[in-house]
């Protein structure tokens, strides 16, 4: 994710944290710099944020330690102000798995309350004579907040992990797709709940009700494309009219090619090999700073993602999903053979409709 700093590494995976993570915590320490007028109560509030994060690091390792088990791999965590996001490089297919995935998250942050509440109890203190996020003991505010974490986060809703929940249950009944269809509606009703009560009472409700139906809604539709896409071998859909570039060509050849035609982003070869991407975006960039007299190899992209042309669209989708880039190299034997876009993807889906639309086989020679 643009604009995030690596904080450390645990297990191979990274830890990052956004810029606008610091624009949150510089309000924290404003706030209550403002309304107490003491640096001791700007400095707890501060430190205070930093714990909650540091439990929803620990939430998102739940995630990403258990989908390790599964042989899934998780690409990074970033923390964000609005929470923190582990990038799996794909869901468990088994519902079973992803059940225990998304169950995972929460369970860290009830072990990390049930330690505080008999710390709490081991100092003295009753930890749950009075529940508040903002008021006593700094380690029962803790607590109370891992509580509230586990509650939201177990509502039955995409993106939170009660929406995987409900959706790995209902999936071991119905078709994934079917499964995730219902999981995404009933979040949608709660979207619906949210907004309808923050026009009454809290307007964060406005805001969780958007966060809550957006999430619903993406689910349901990435979830469509997959199963619209699987079973189709790459191949089928693969362009195969499609230029491509020596690390050794100018920026100007890529104008040129550019210009002339309608492809976007080029693959770069060398001895027969991909050894890289240049996008169109890297393109502008580069002019912009009045670099055109460059090589493609000093401009192009070197860690980027391929497909084979055996496998599957979805997951050659899946792909695309995970590069910053909008096209992947297609190889066979290990030579490019093929391109595979995200136009051409939406192209392909569209015509594959529409055939199935009209009583025809779903065959595009042209794609072929």
């Amino acid at each position: 994710m643009r604009w995030s700093w690596k904080i450390g590494e645990f297990a191979g995976i990274g830890v990052y944290v956004h810029a606008t993570f610091f624009l949150l915590i510089a309000w924290v320490a404003i706030s209550h710099w403002a309304r107490e007028q003491n640096i001791g109560a700007a400095l707890n509030g501060t430190a205070f944020m930093l714990a909650l994060f540091g439990c929803v690091v620990l939430h998102e390792f739940g995630h990403a330690l258990t989908a390790k088990r599964y042989g899934i791999k998780t690409r990074d965590i970033t923390l964000l102000p609005i929470g923190g996001v582990a990038r799996l490089e794909r869901m468990p297919d088994n519902p079973i798995q992803e059940l225990w995935v998304a169950l995972a998250g929460p369970a860290v942050n009830v072990v990390i309350a049930t330690v505080l509440a008999v710390w709490l109890q081991t100092v003295g203190v009753e930890p749950f004579e009075k529940l508040s996020m903002t008021e006593g003991p700094f380690a029962a505010r803790l607590m109370t907040l891992n509580l509230g974490l586990v509650g939201f986060n177990m509502l039955p809703a995409f993106p939170m992990d009660g929406g995987r929940v409900l959706r790995a249950l209902l999936a071991t009944r119905l078709e994934y797709t079917r499964a995730t269809d219902i999981a995404a509606s009933i979040g949608q009703g709660m979207a619906l709940l949210f907004g309808f009560l923050g026009f009454f009472t809290n307007p964060f409700l406005l805001f969780i009700a958007l966060f809550v139906w957006i999430g619903a809604t993406q689910e349901a539709s990435v979830t469509q494309i997959k199963s619209a896409l699987s079973g189709i071998p790459v191949a089928r859909a693969m362009i195969t009219d499609f230029h491509s570039l020596s690390p050794s060509d100018s920026l100007g050849r890529v104008i040129e090619l550019i210009l002339a035609g309608s492809q976007q982003d080029f693959p770069v070869e060398e001895n027969g090999r991909v050894v890289g991407i240049l996008t169109r975006s890297d393109l502008l960039q580069a002019l912009a700073r009045e670099q055109r007299g460059l090589t493609v190899g000093e401009v192009m992209r070197q860690d980027f993602q391929s497909v084979d042309s055996s496998e599957m669209l979805e997951t050659g989708f899946a792909r695309l999903q995970d590069c910053e880039c909008h096209t992947l190299p297609v190889t066979r034997n290990g030579r490019l053979v093929g391109l595979v876009t995200t136009d051409n993807l939406g192209e392909f889906m569209m015509i594959q409709a529409a055939l199935r639309s009209g009583g025809k086989p779903a065959k595009v020679s042209r794609l072929q």
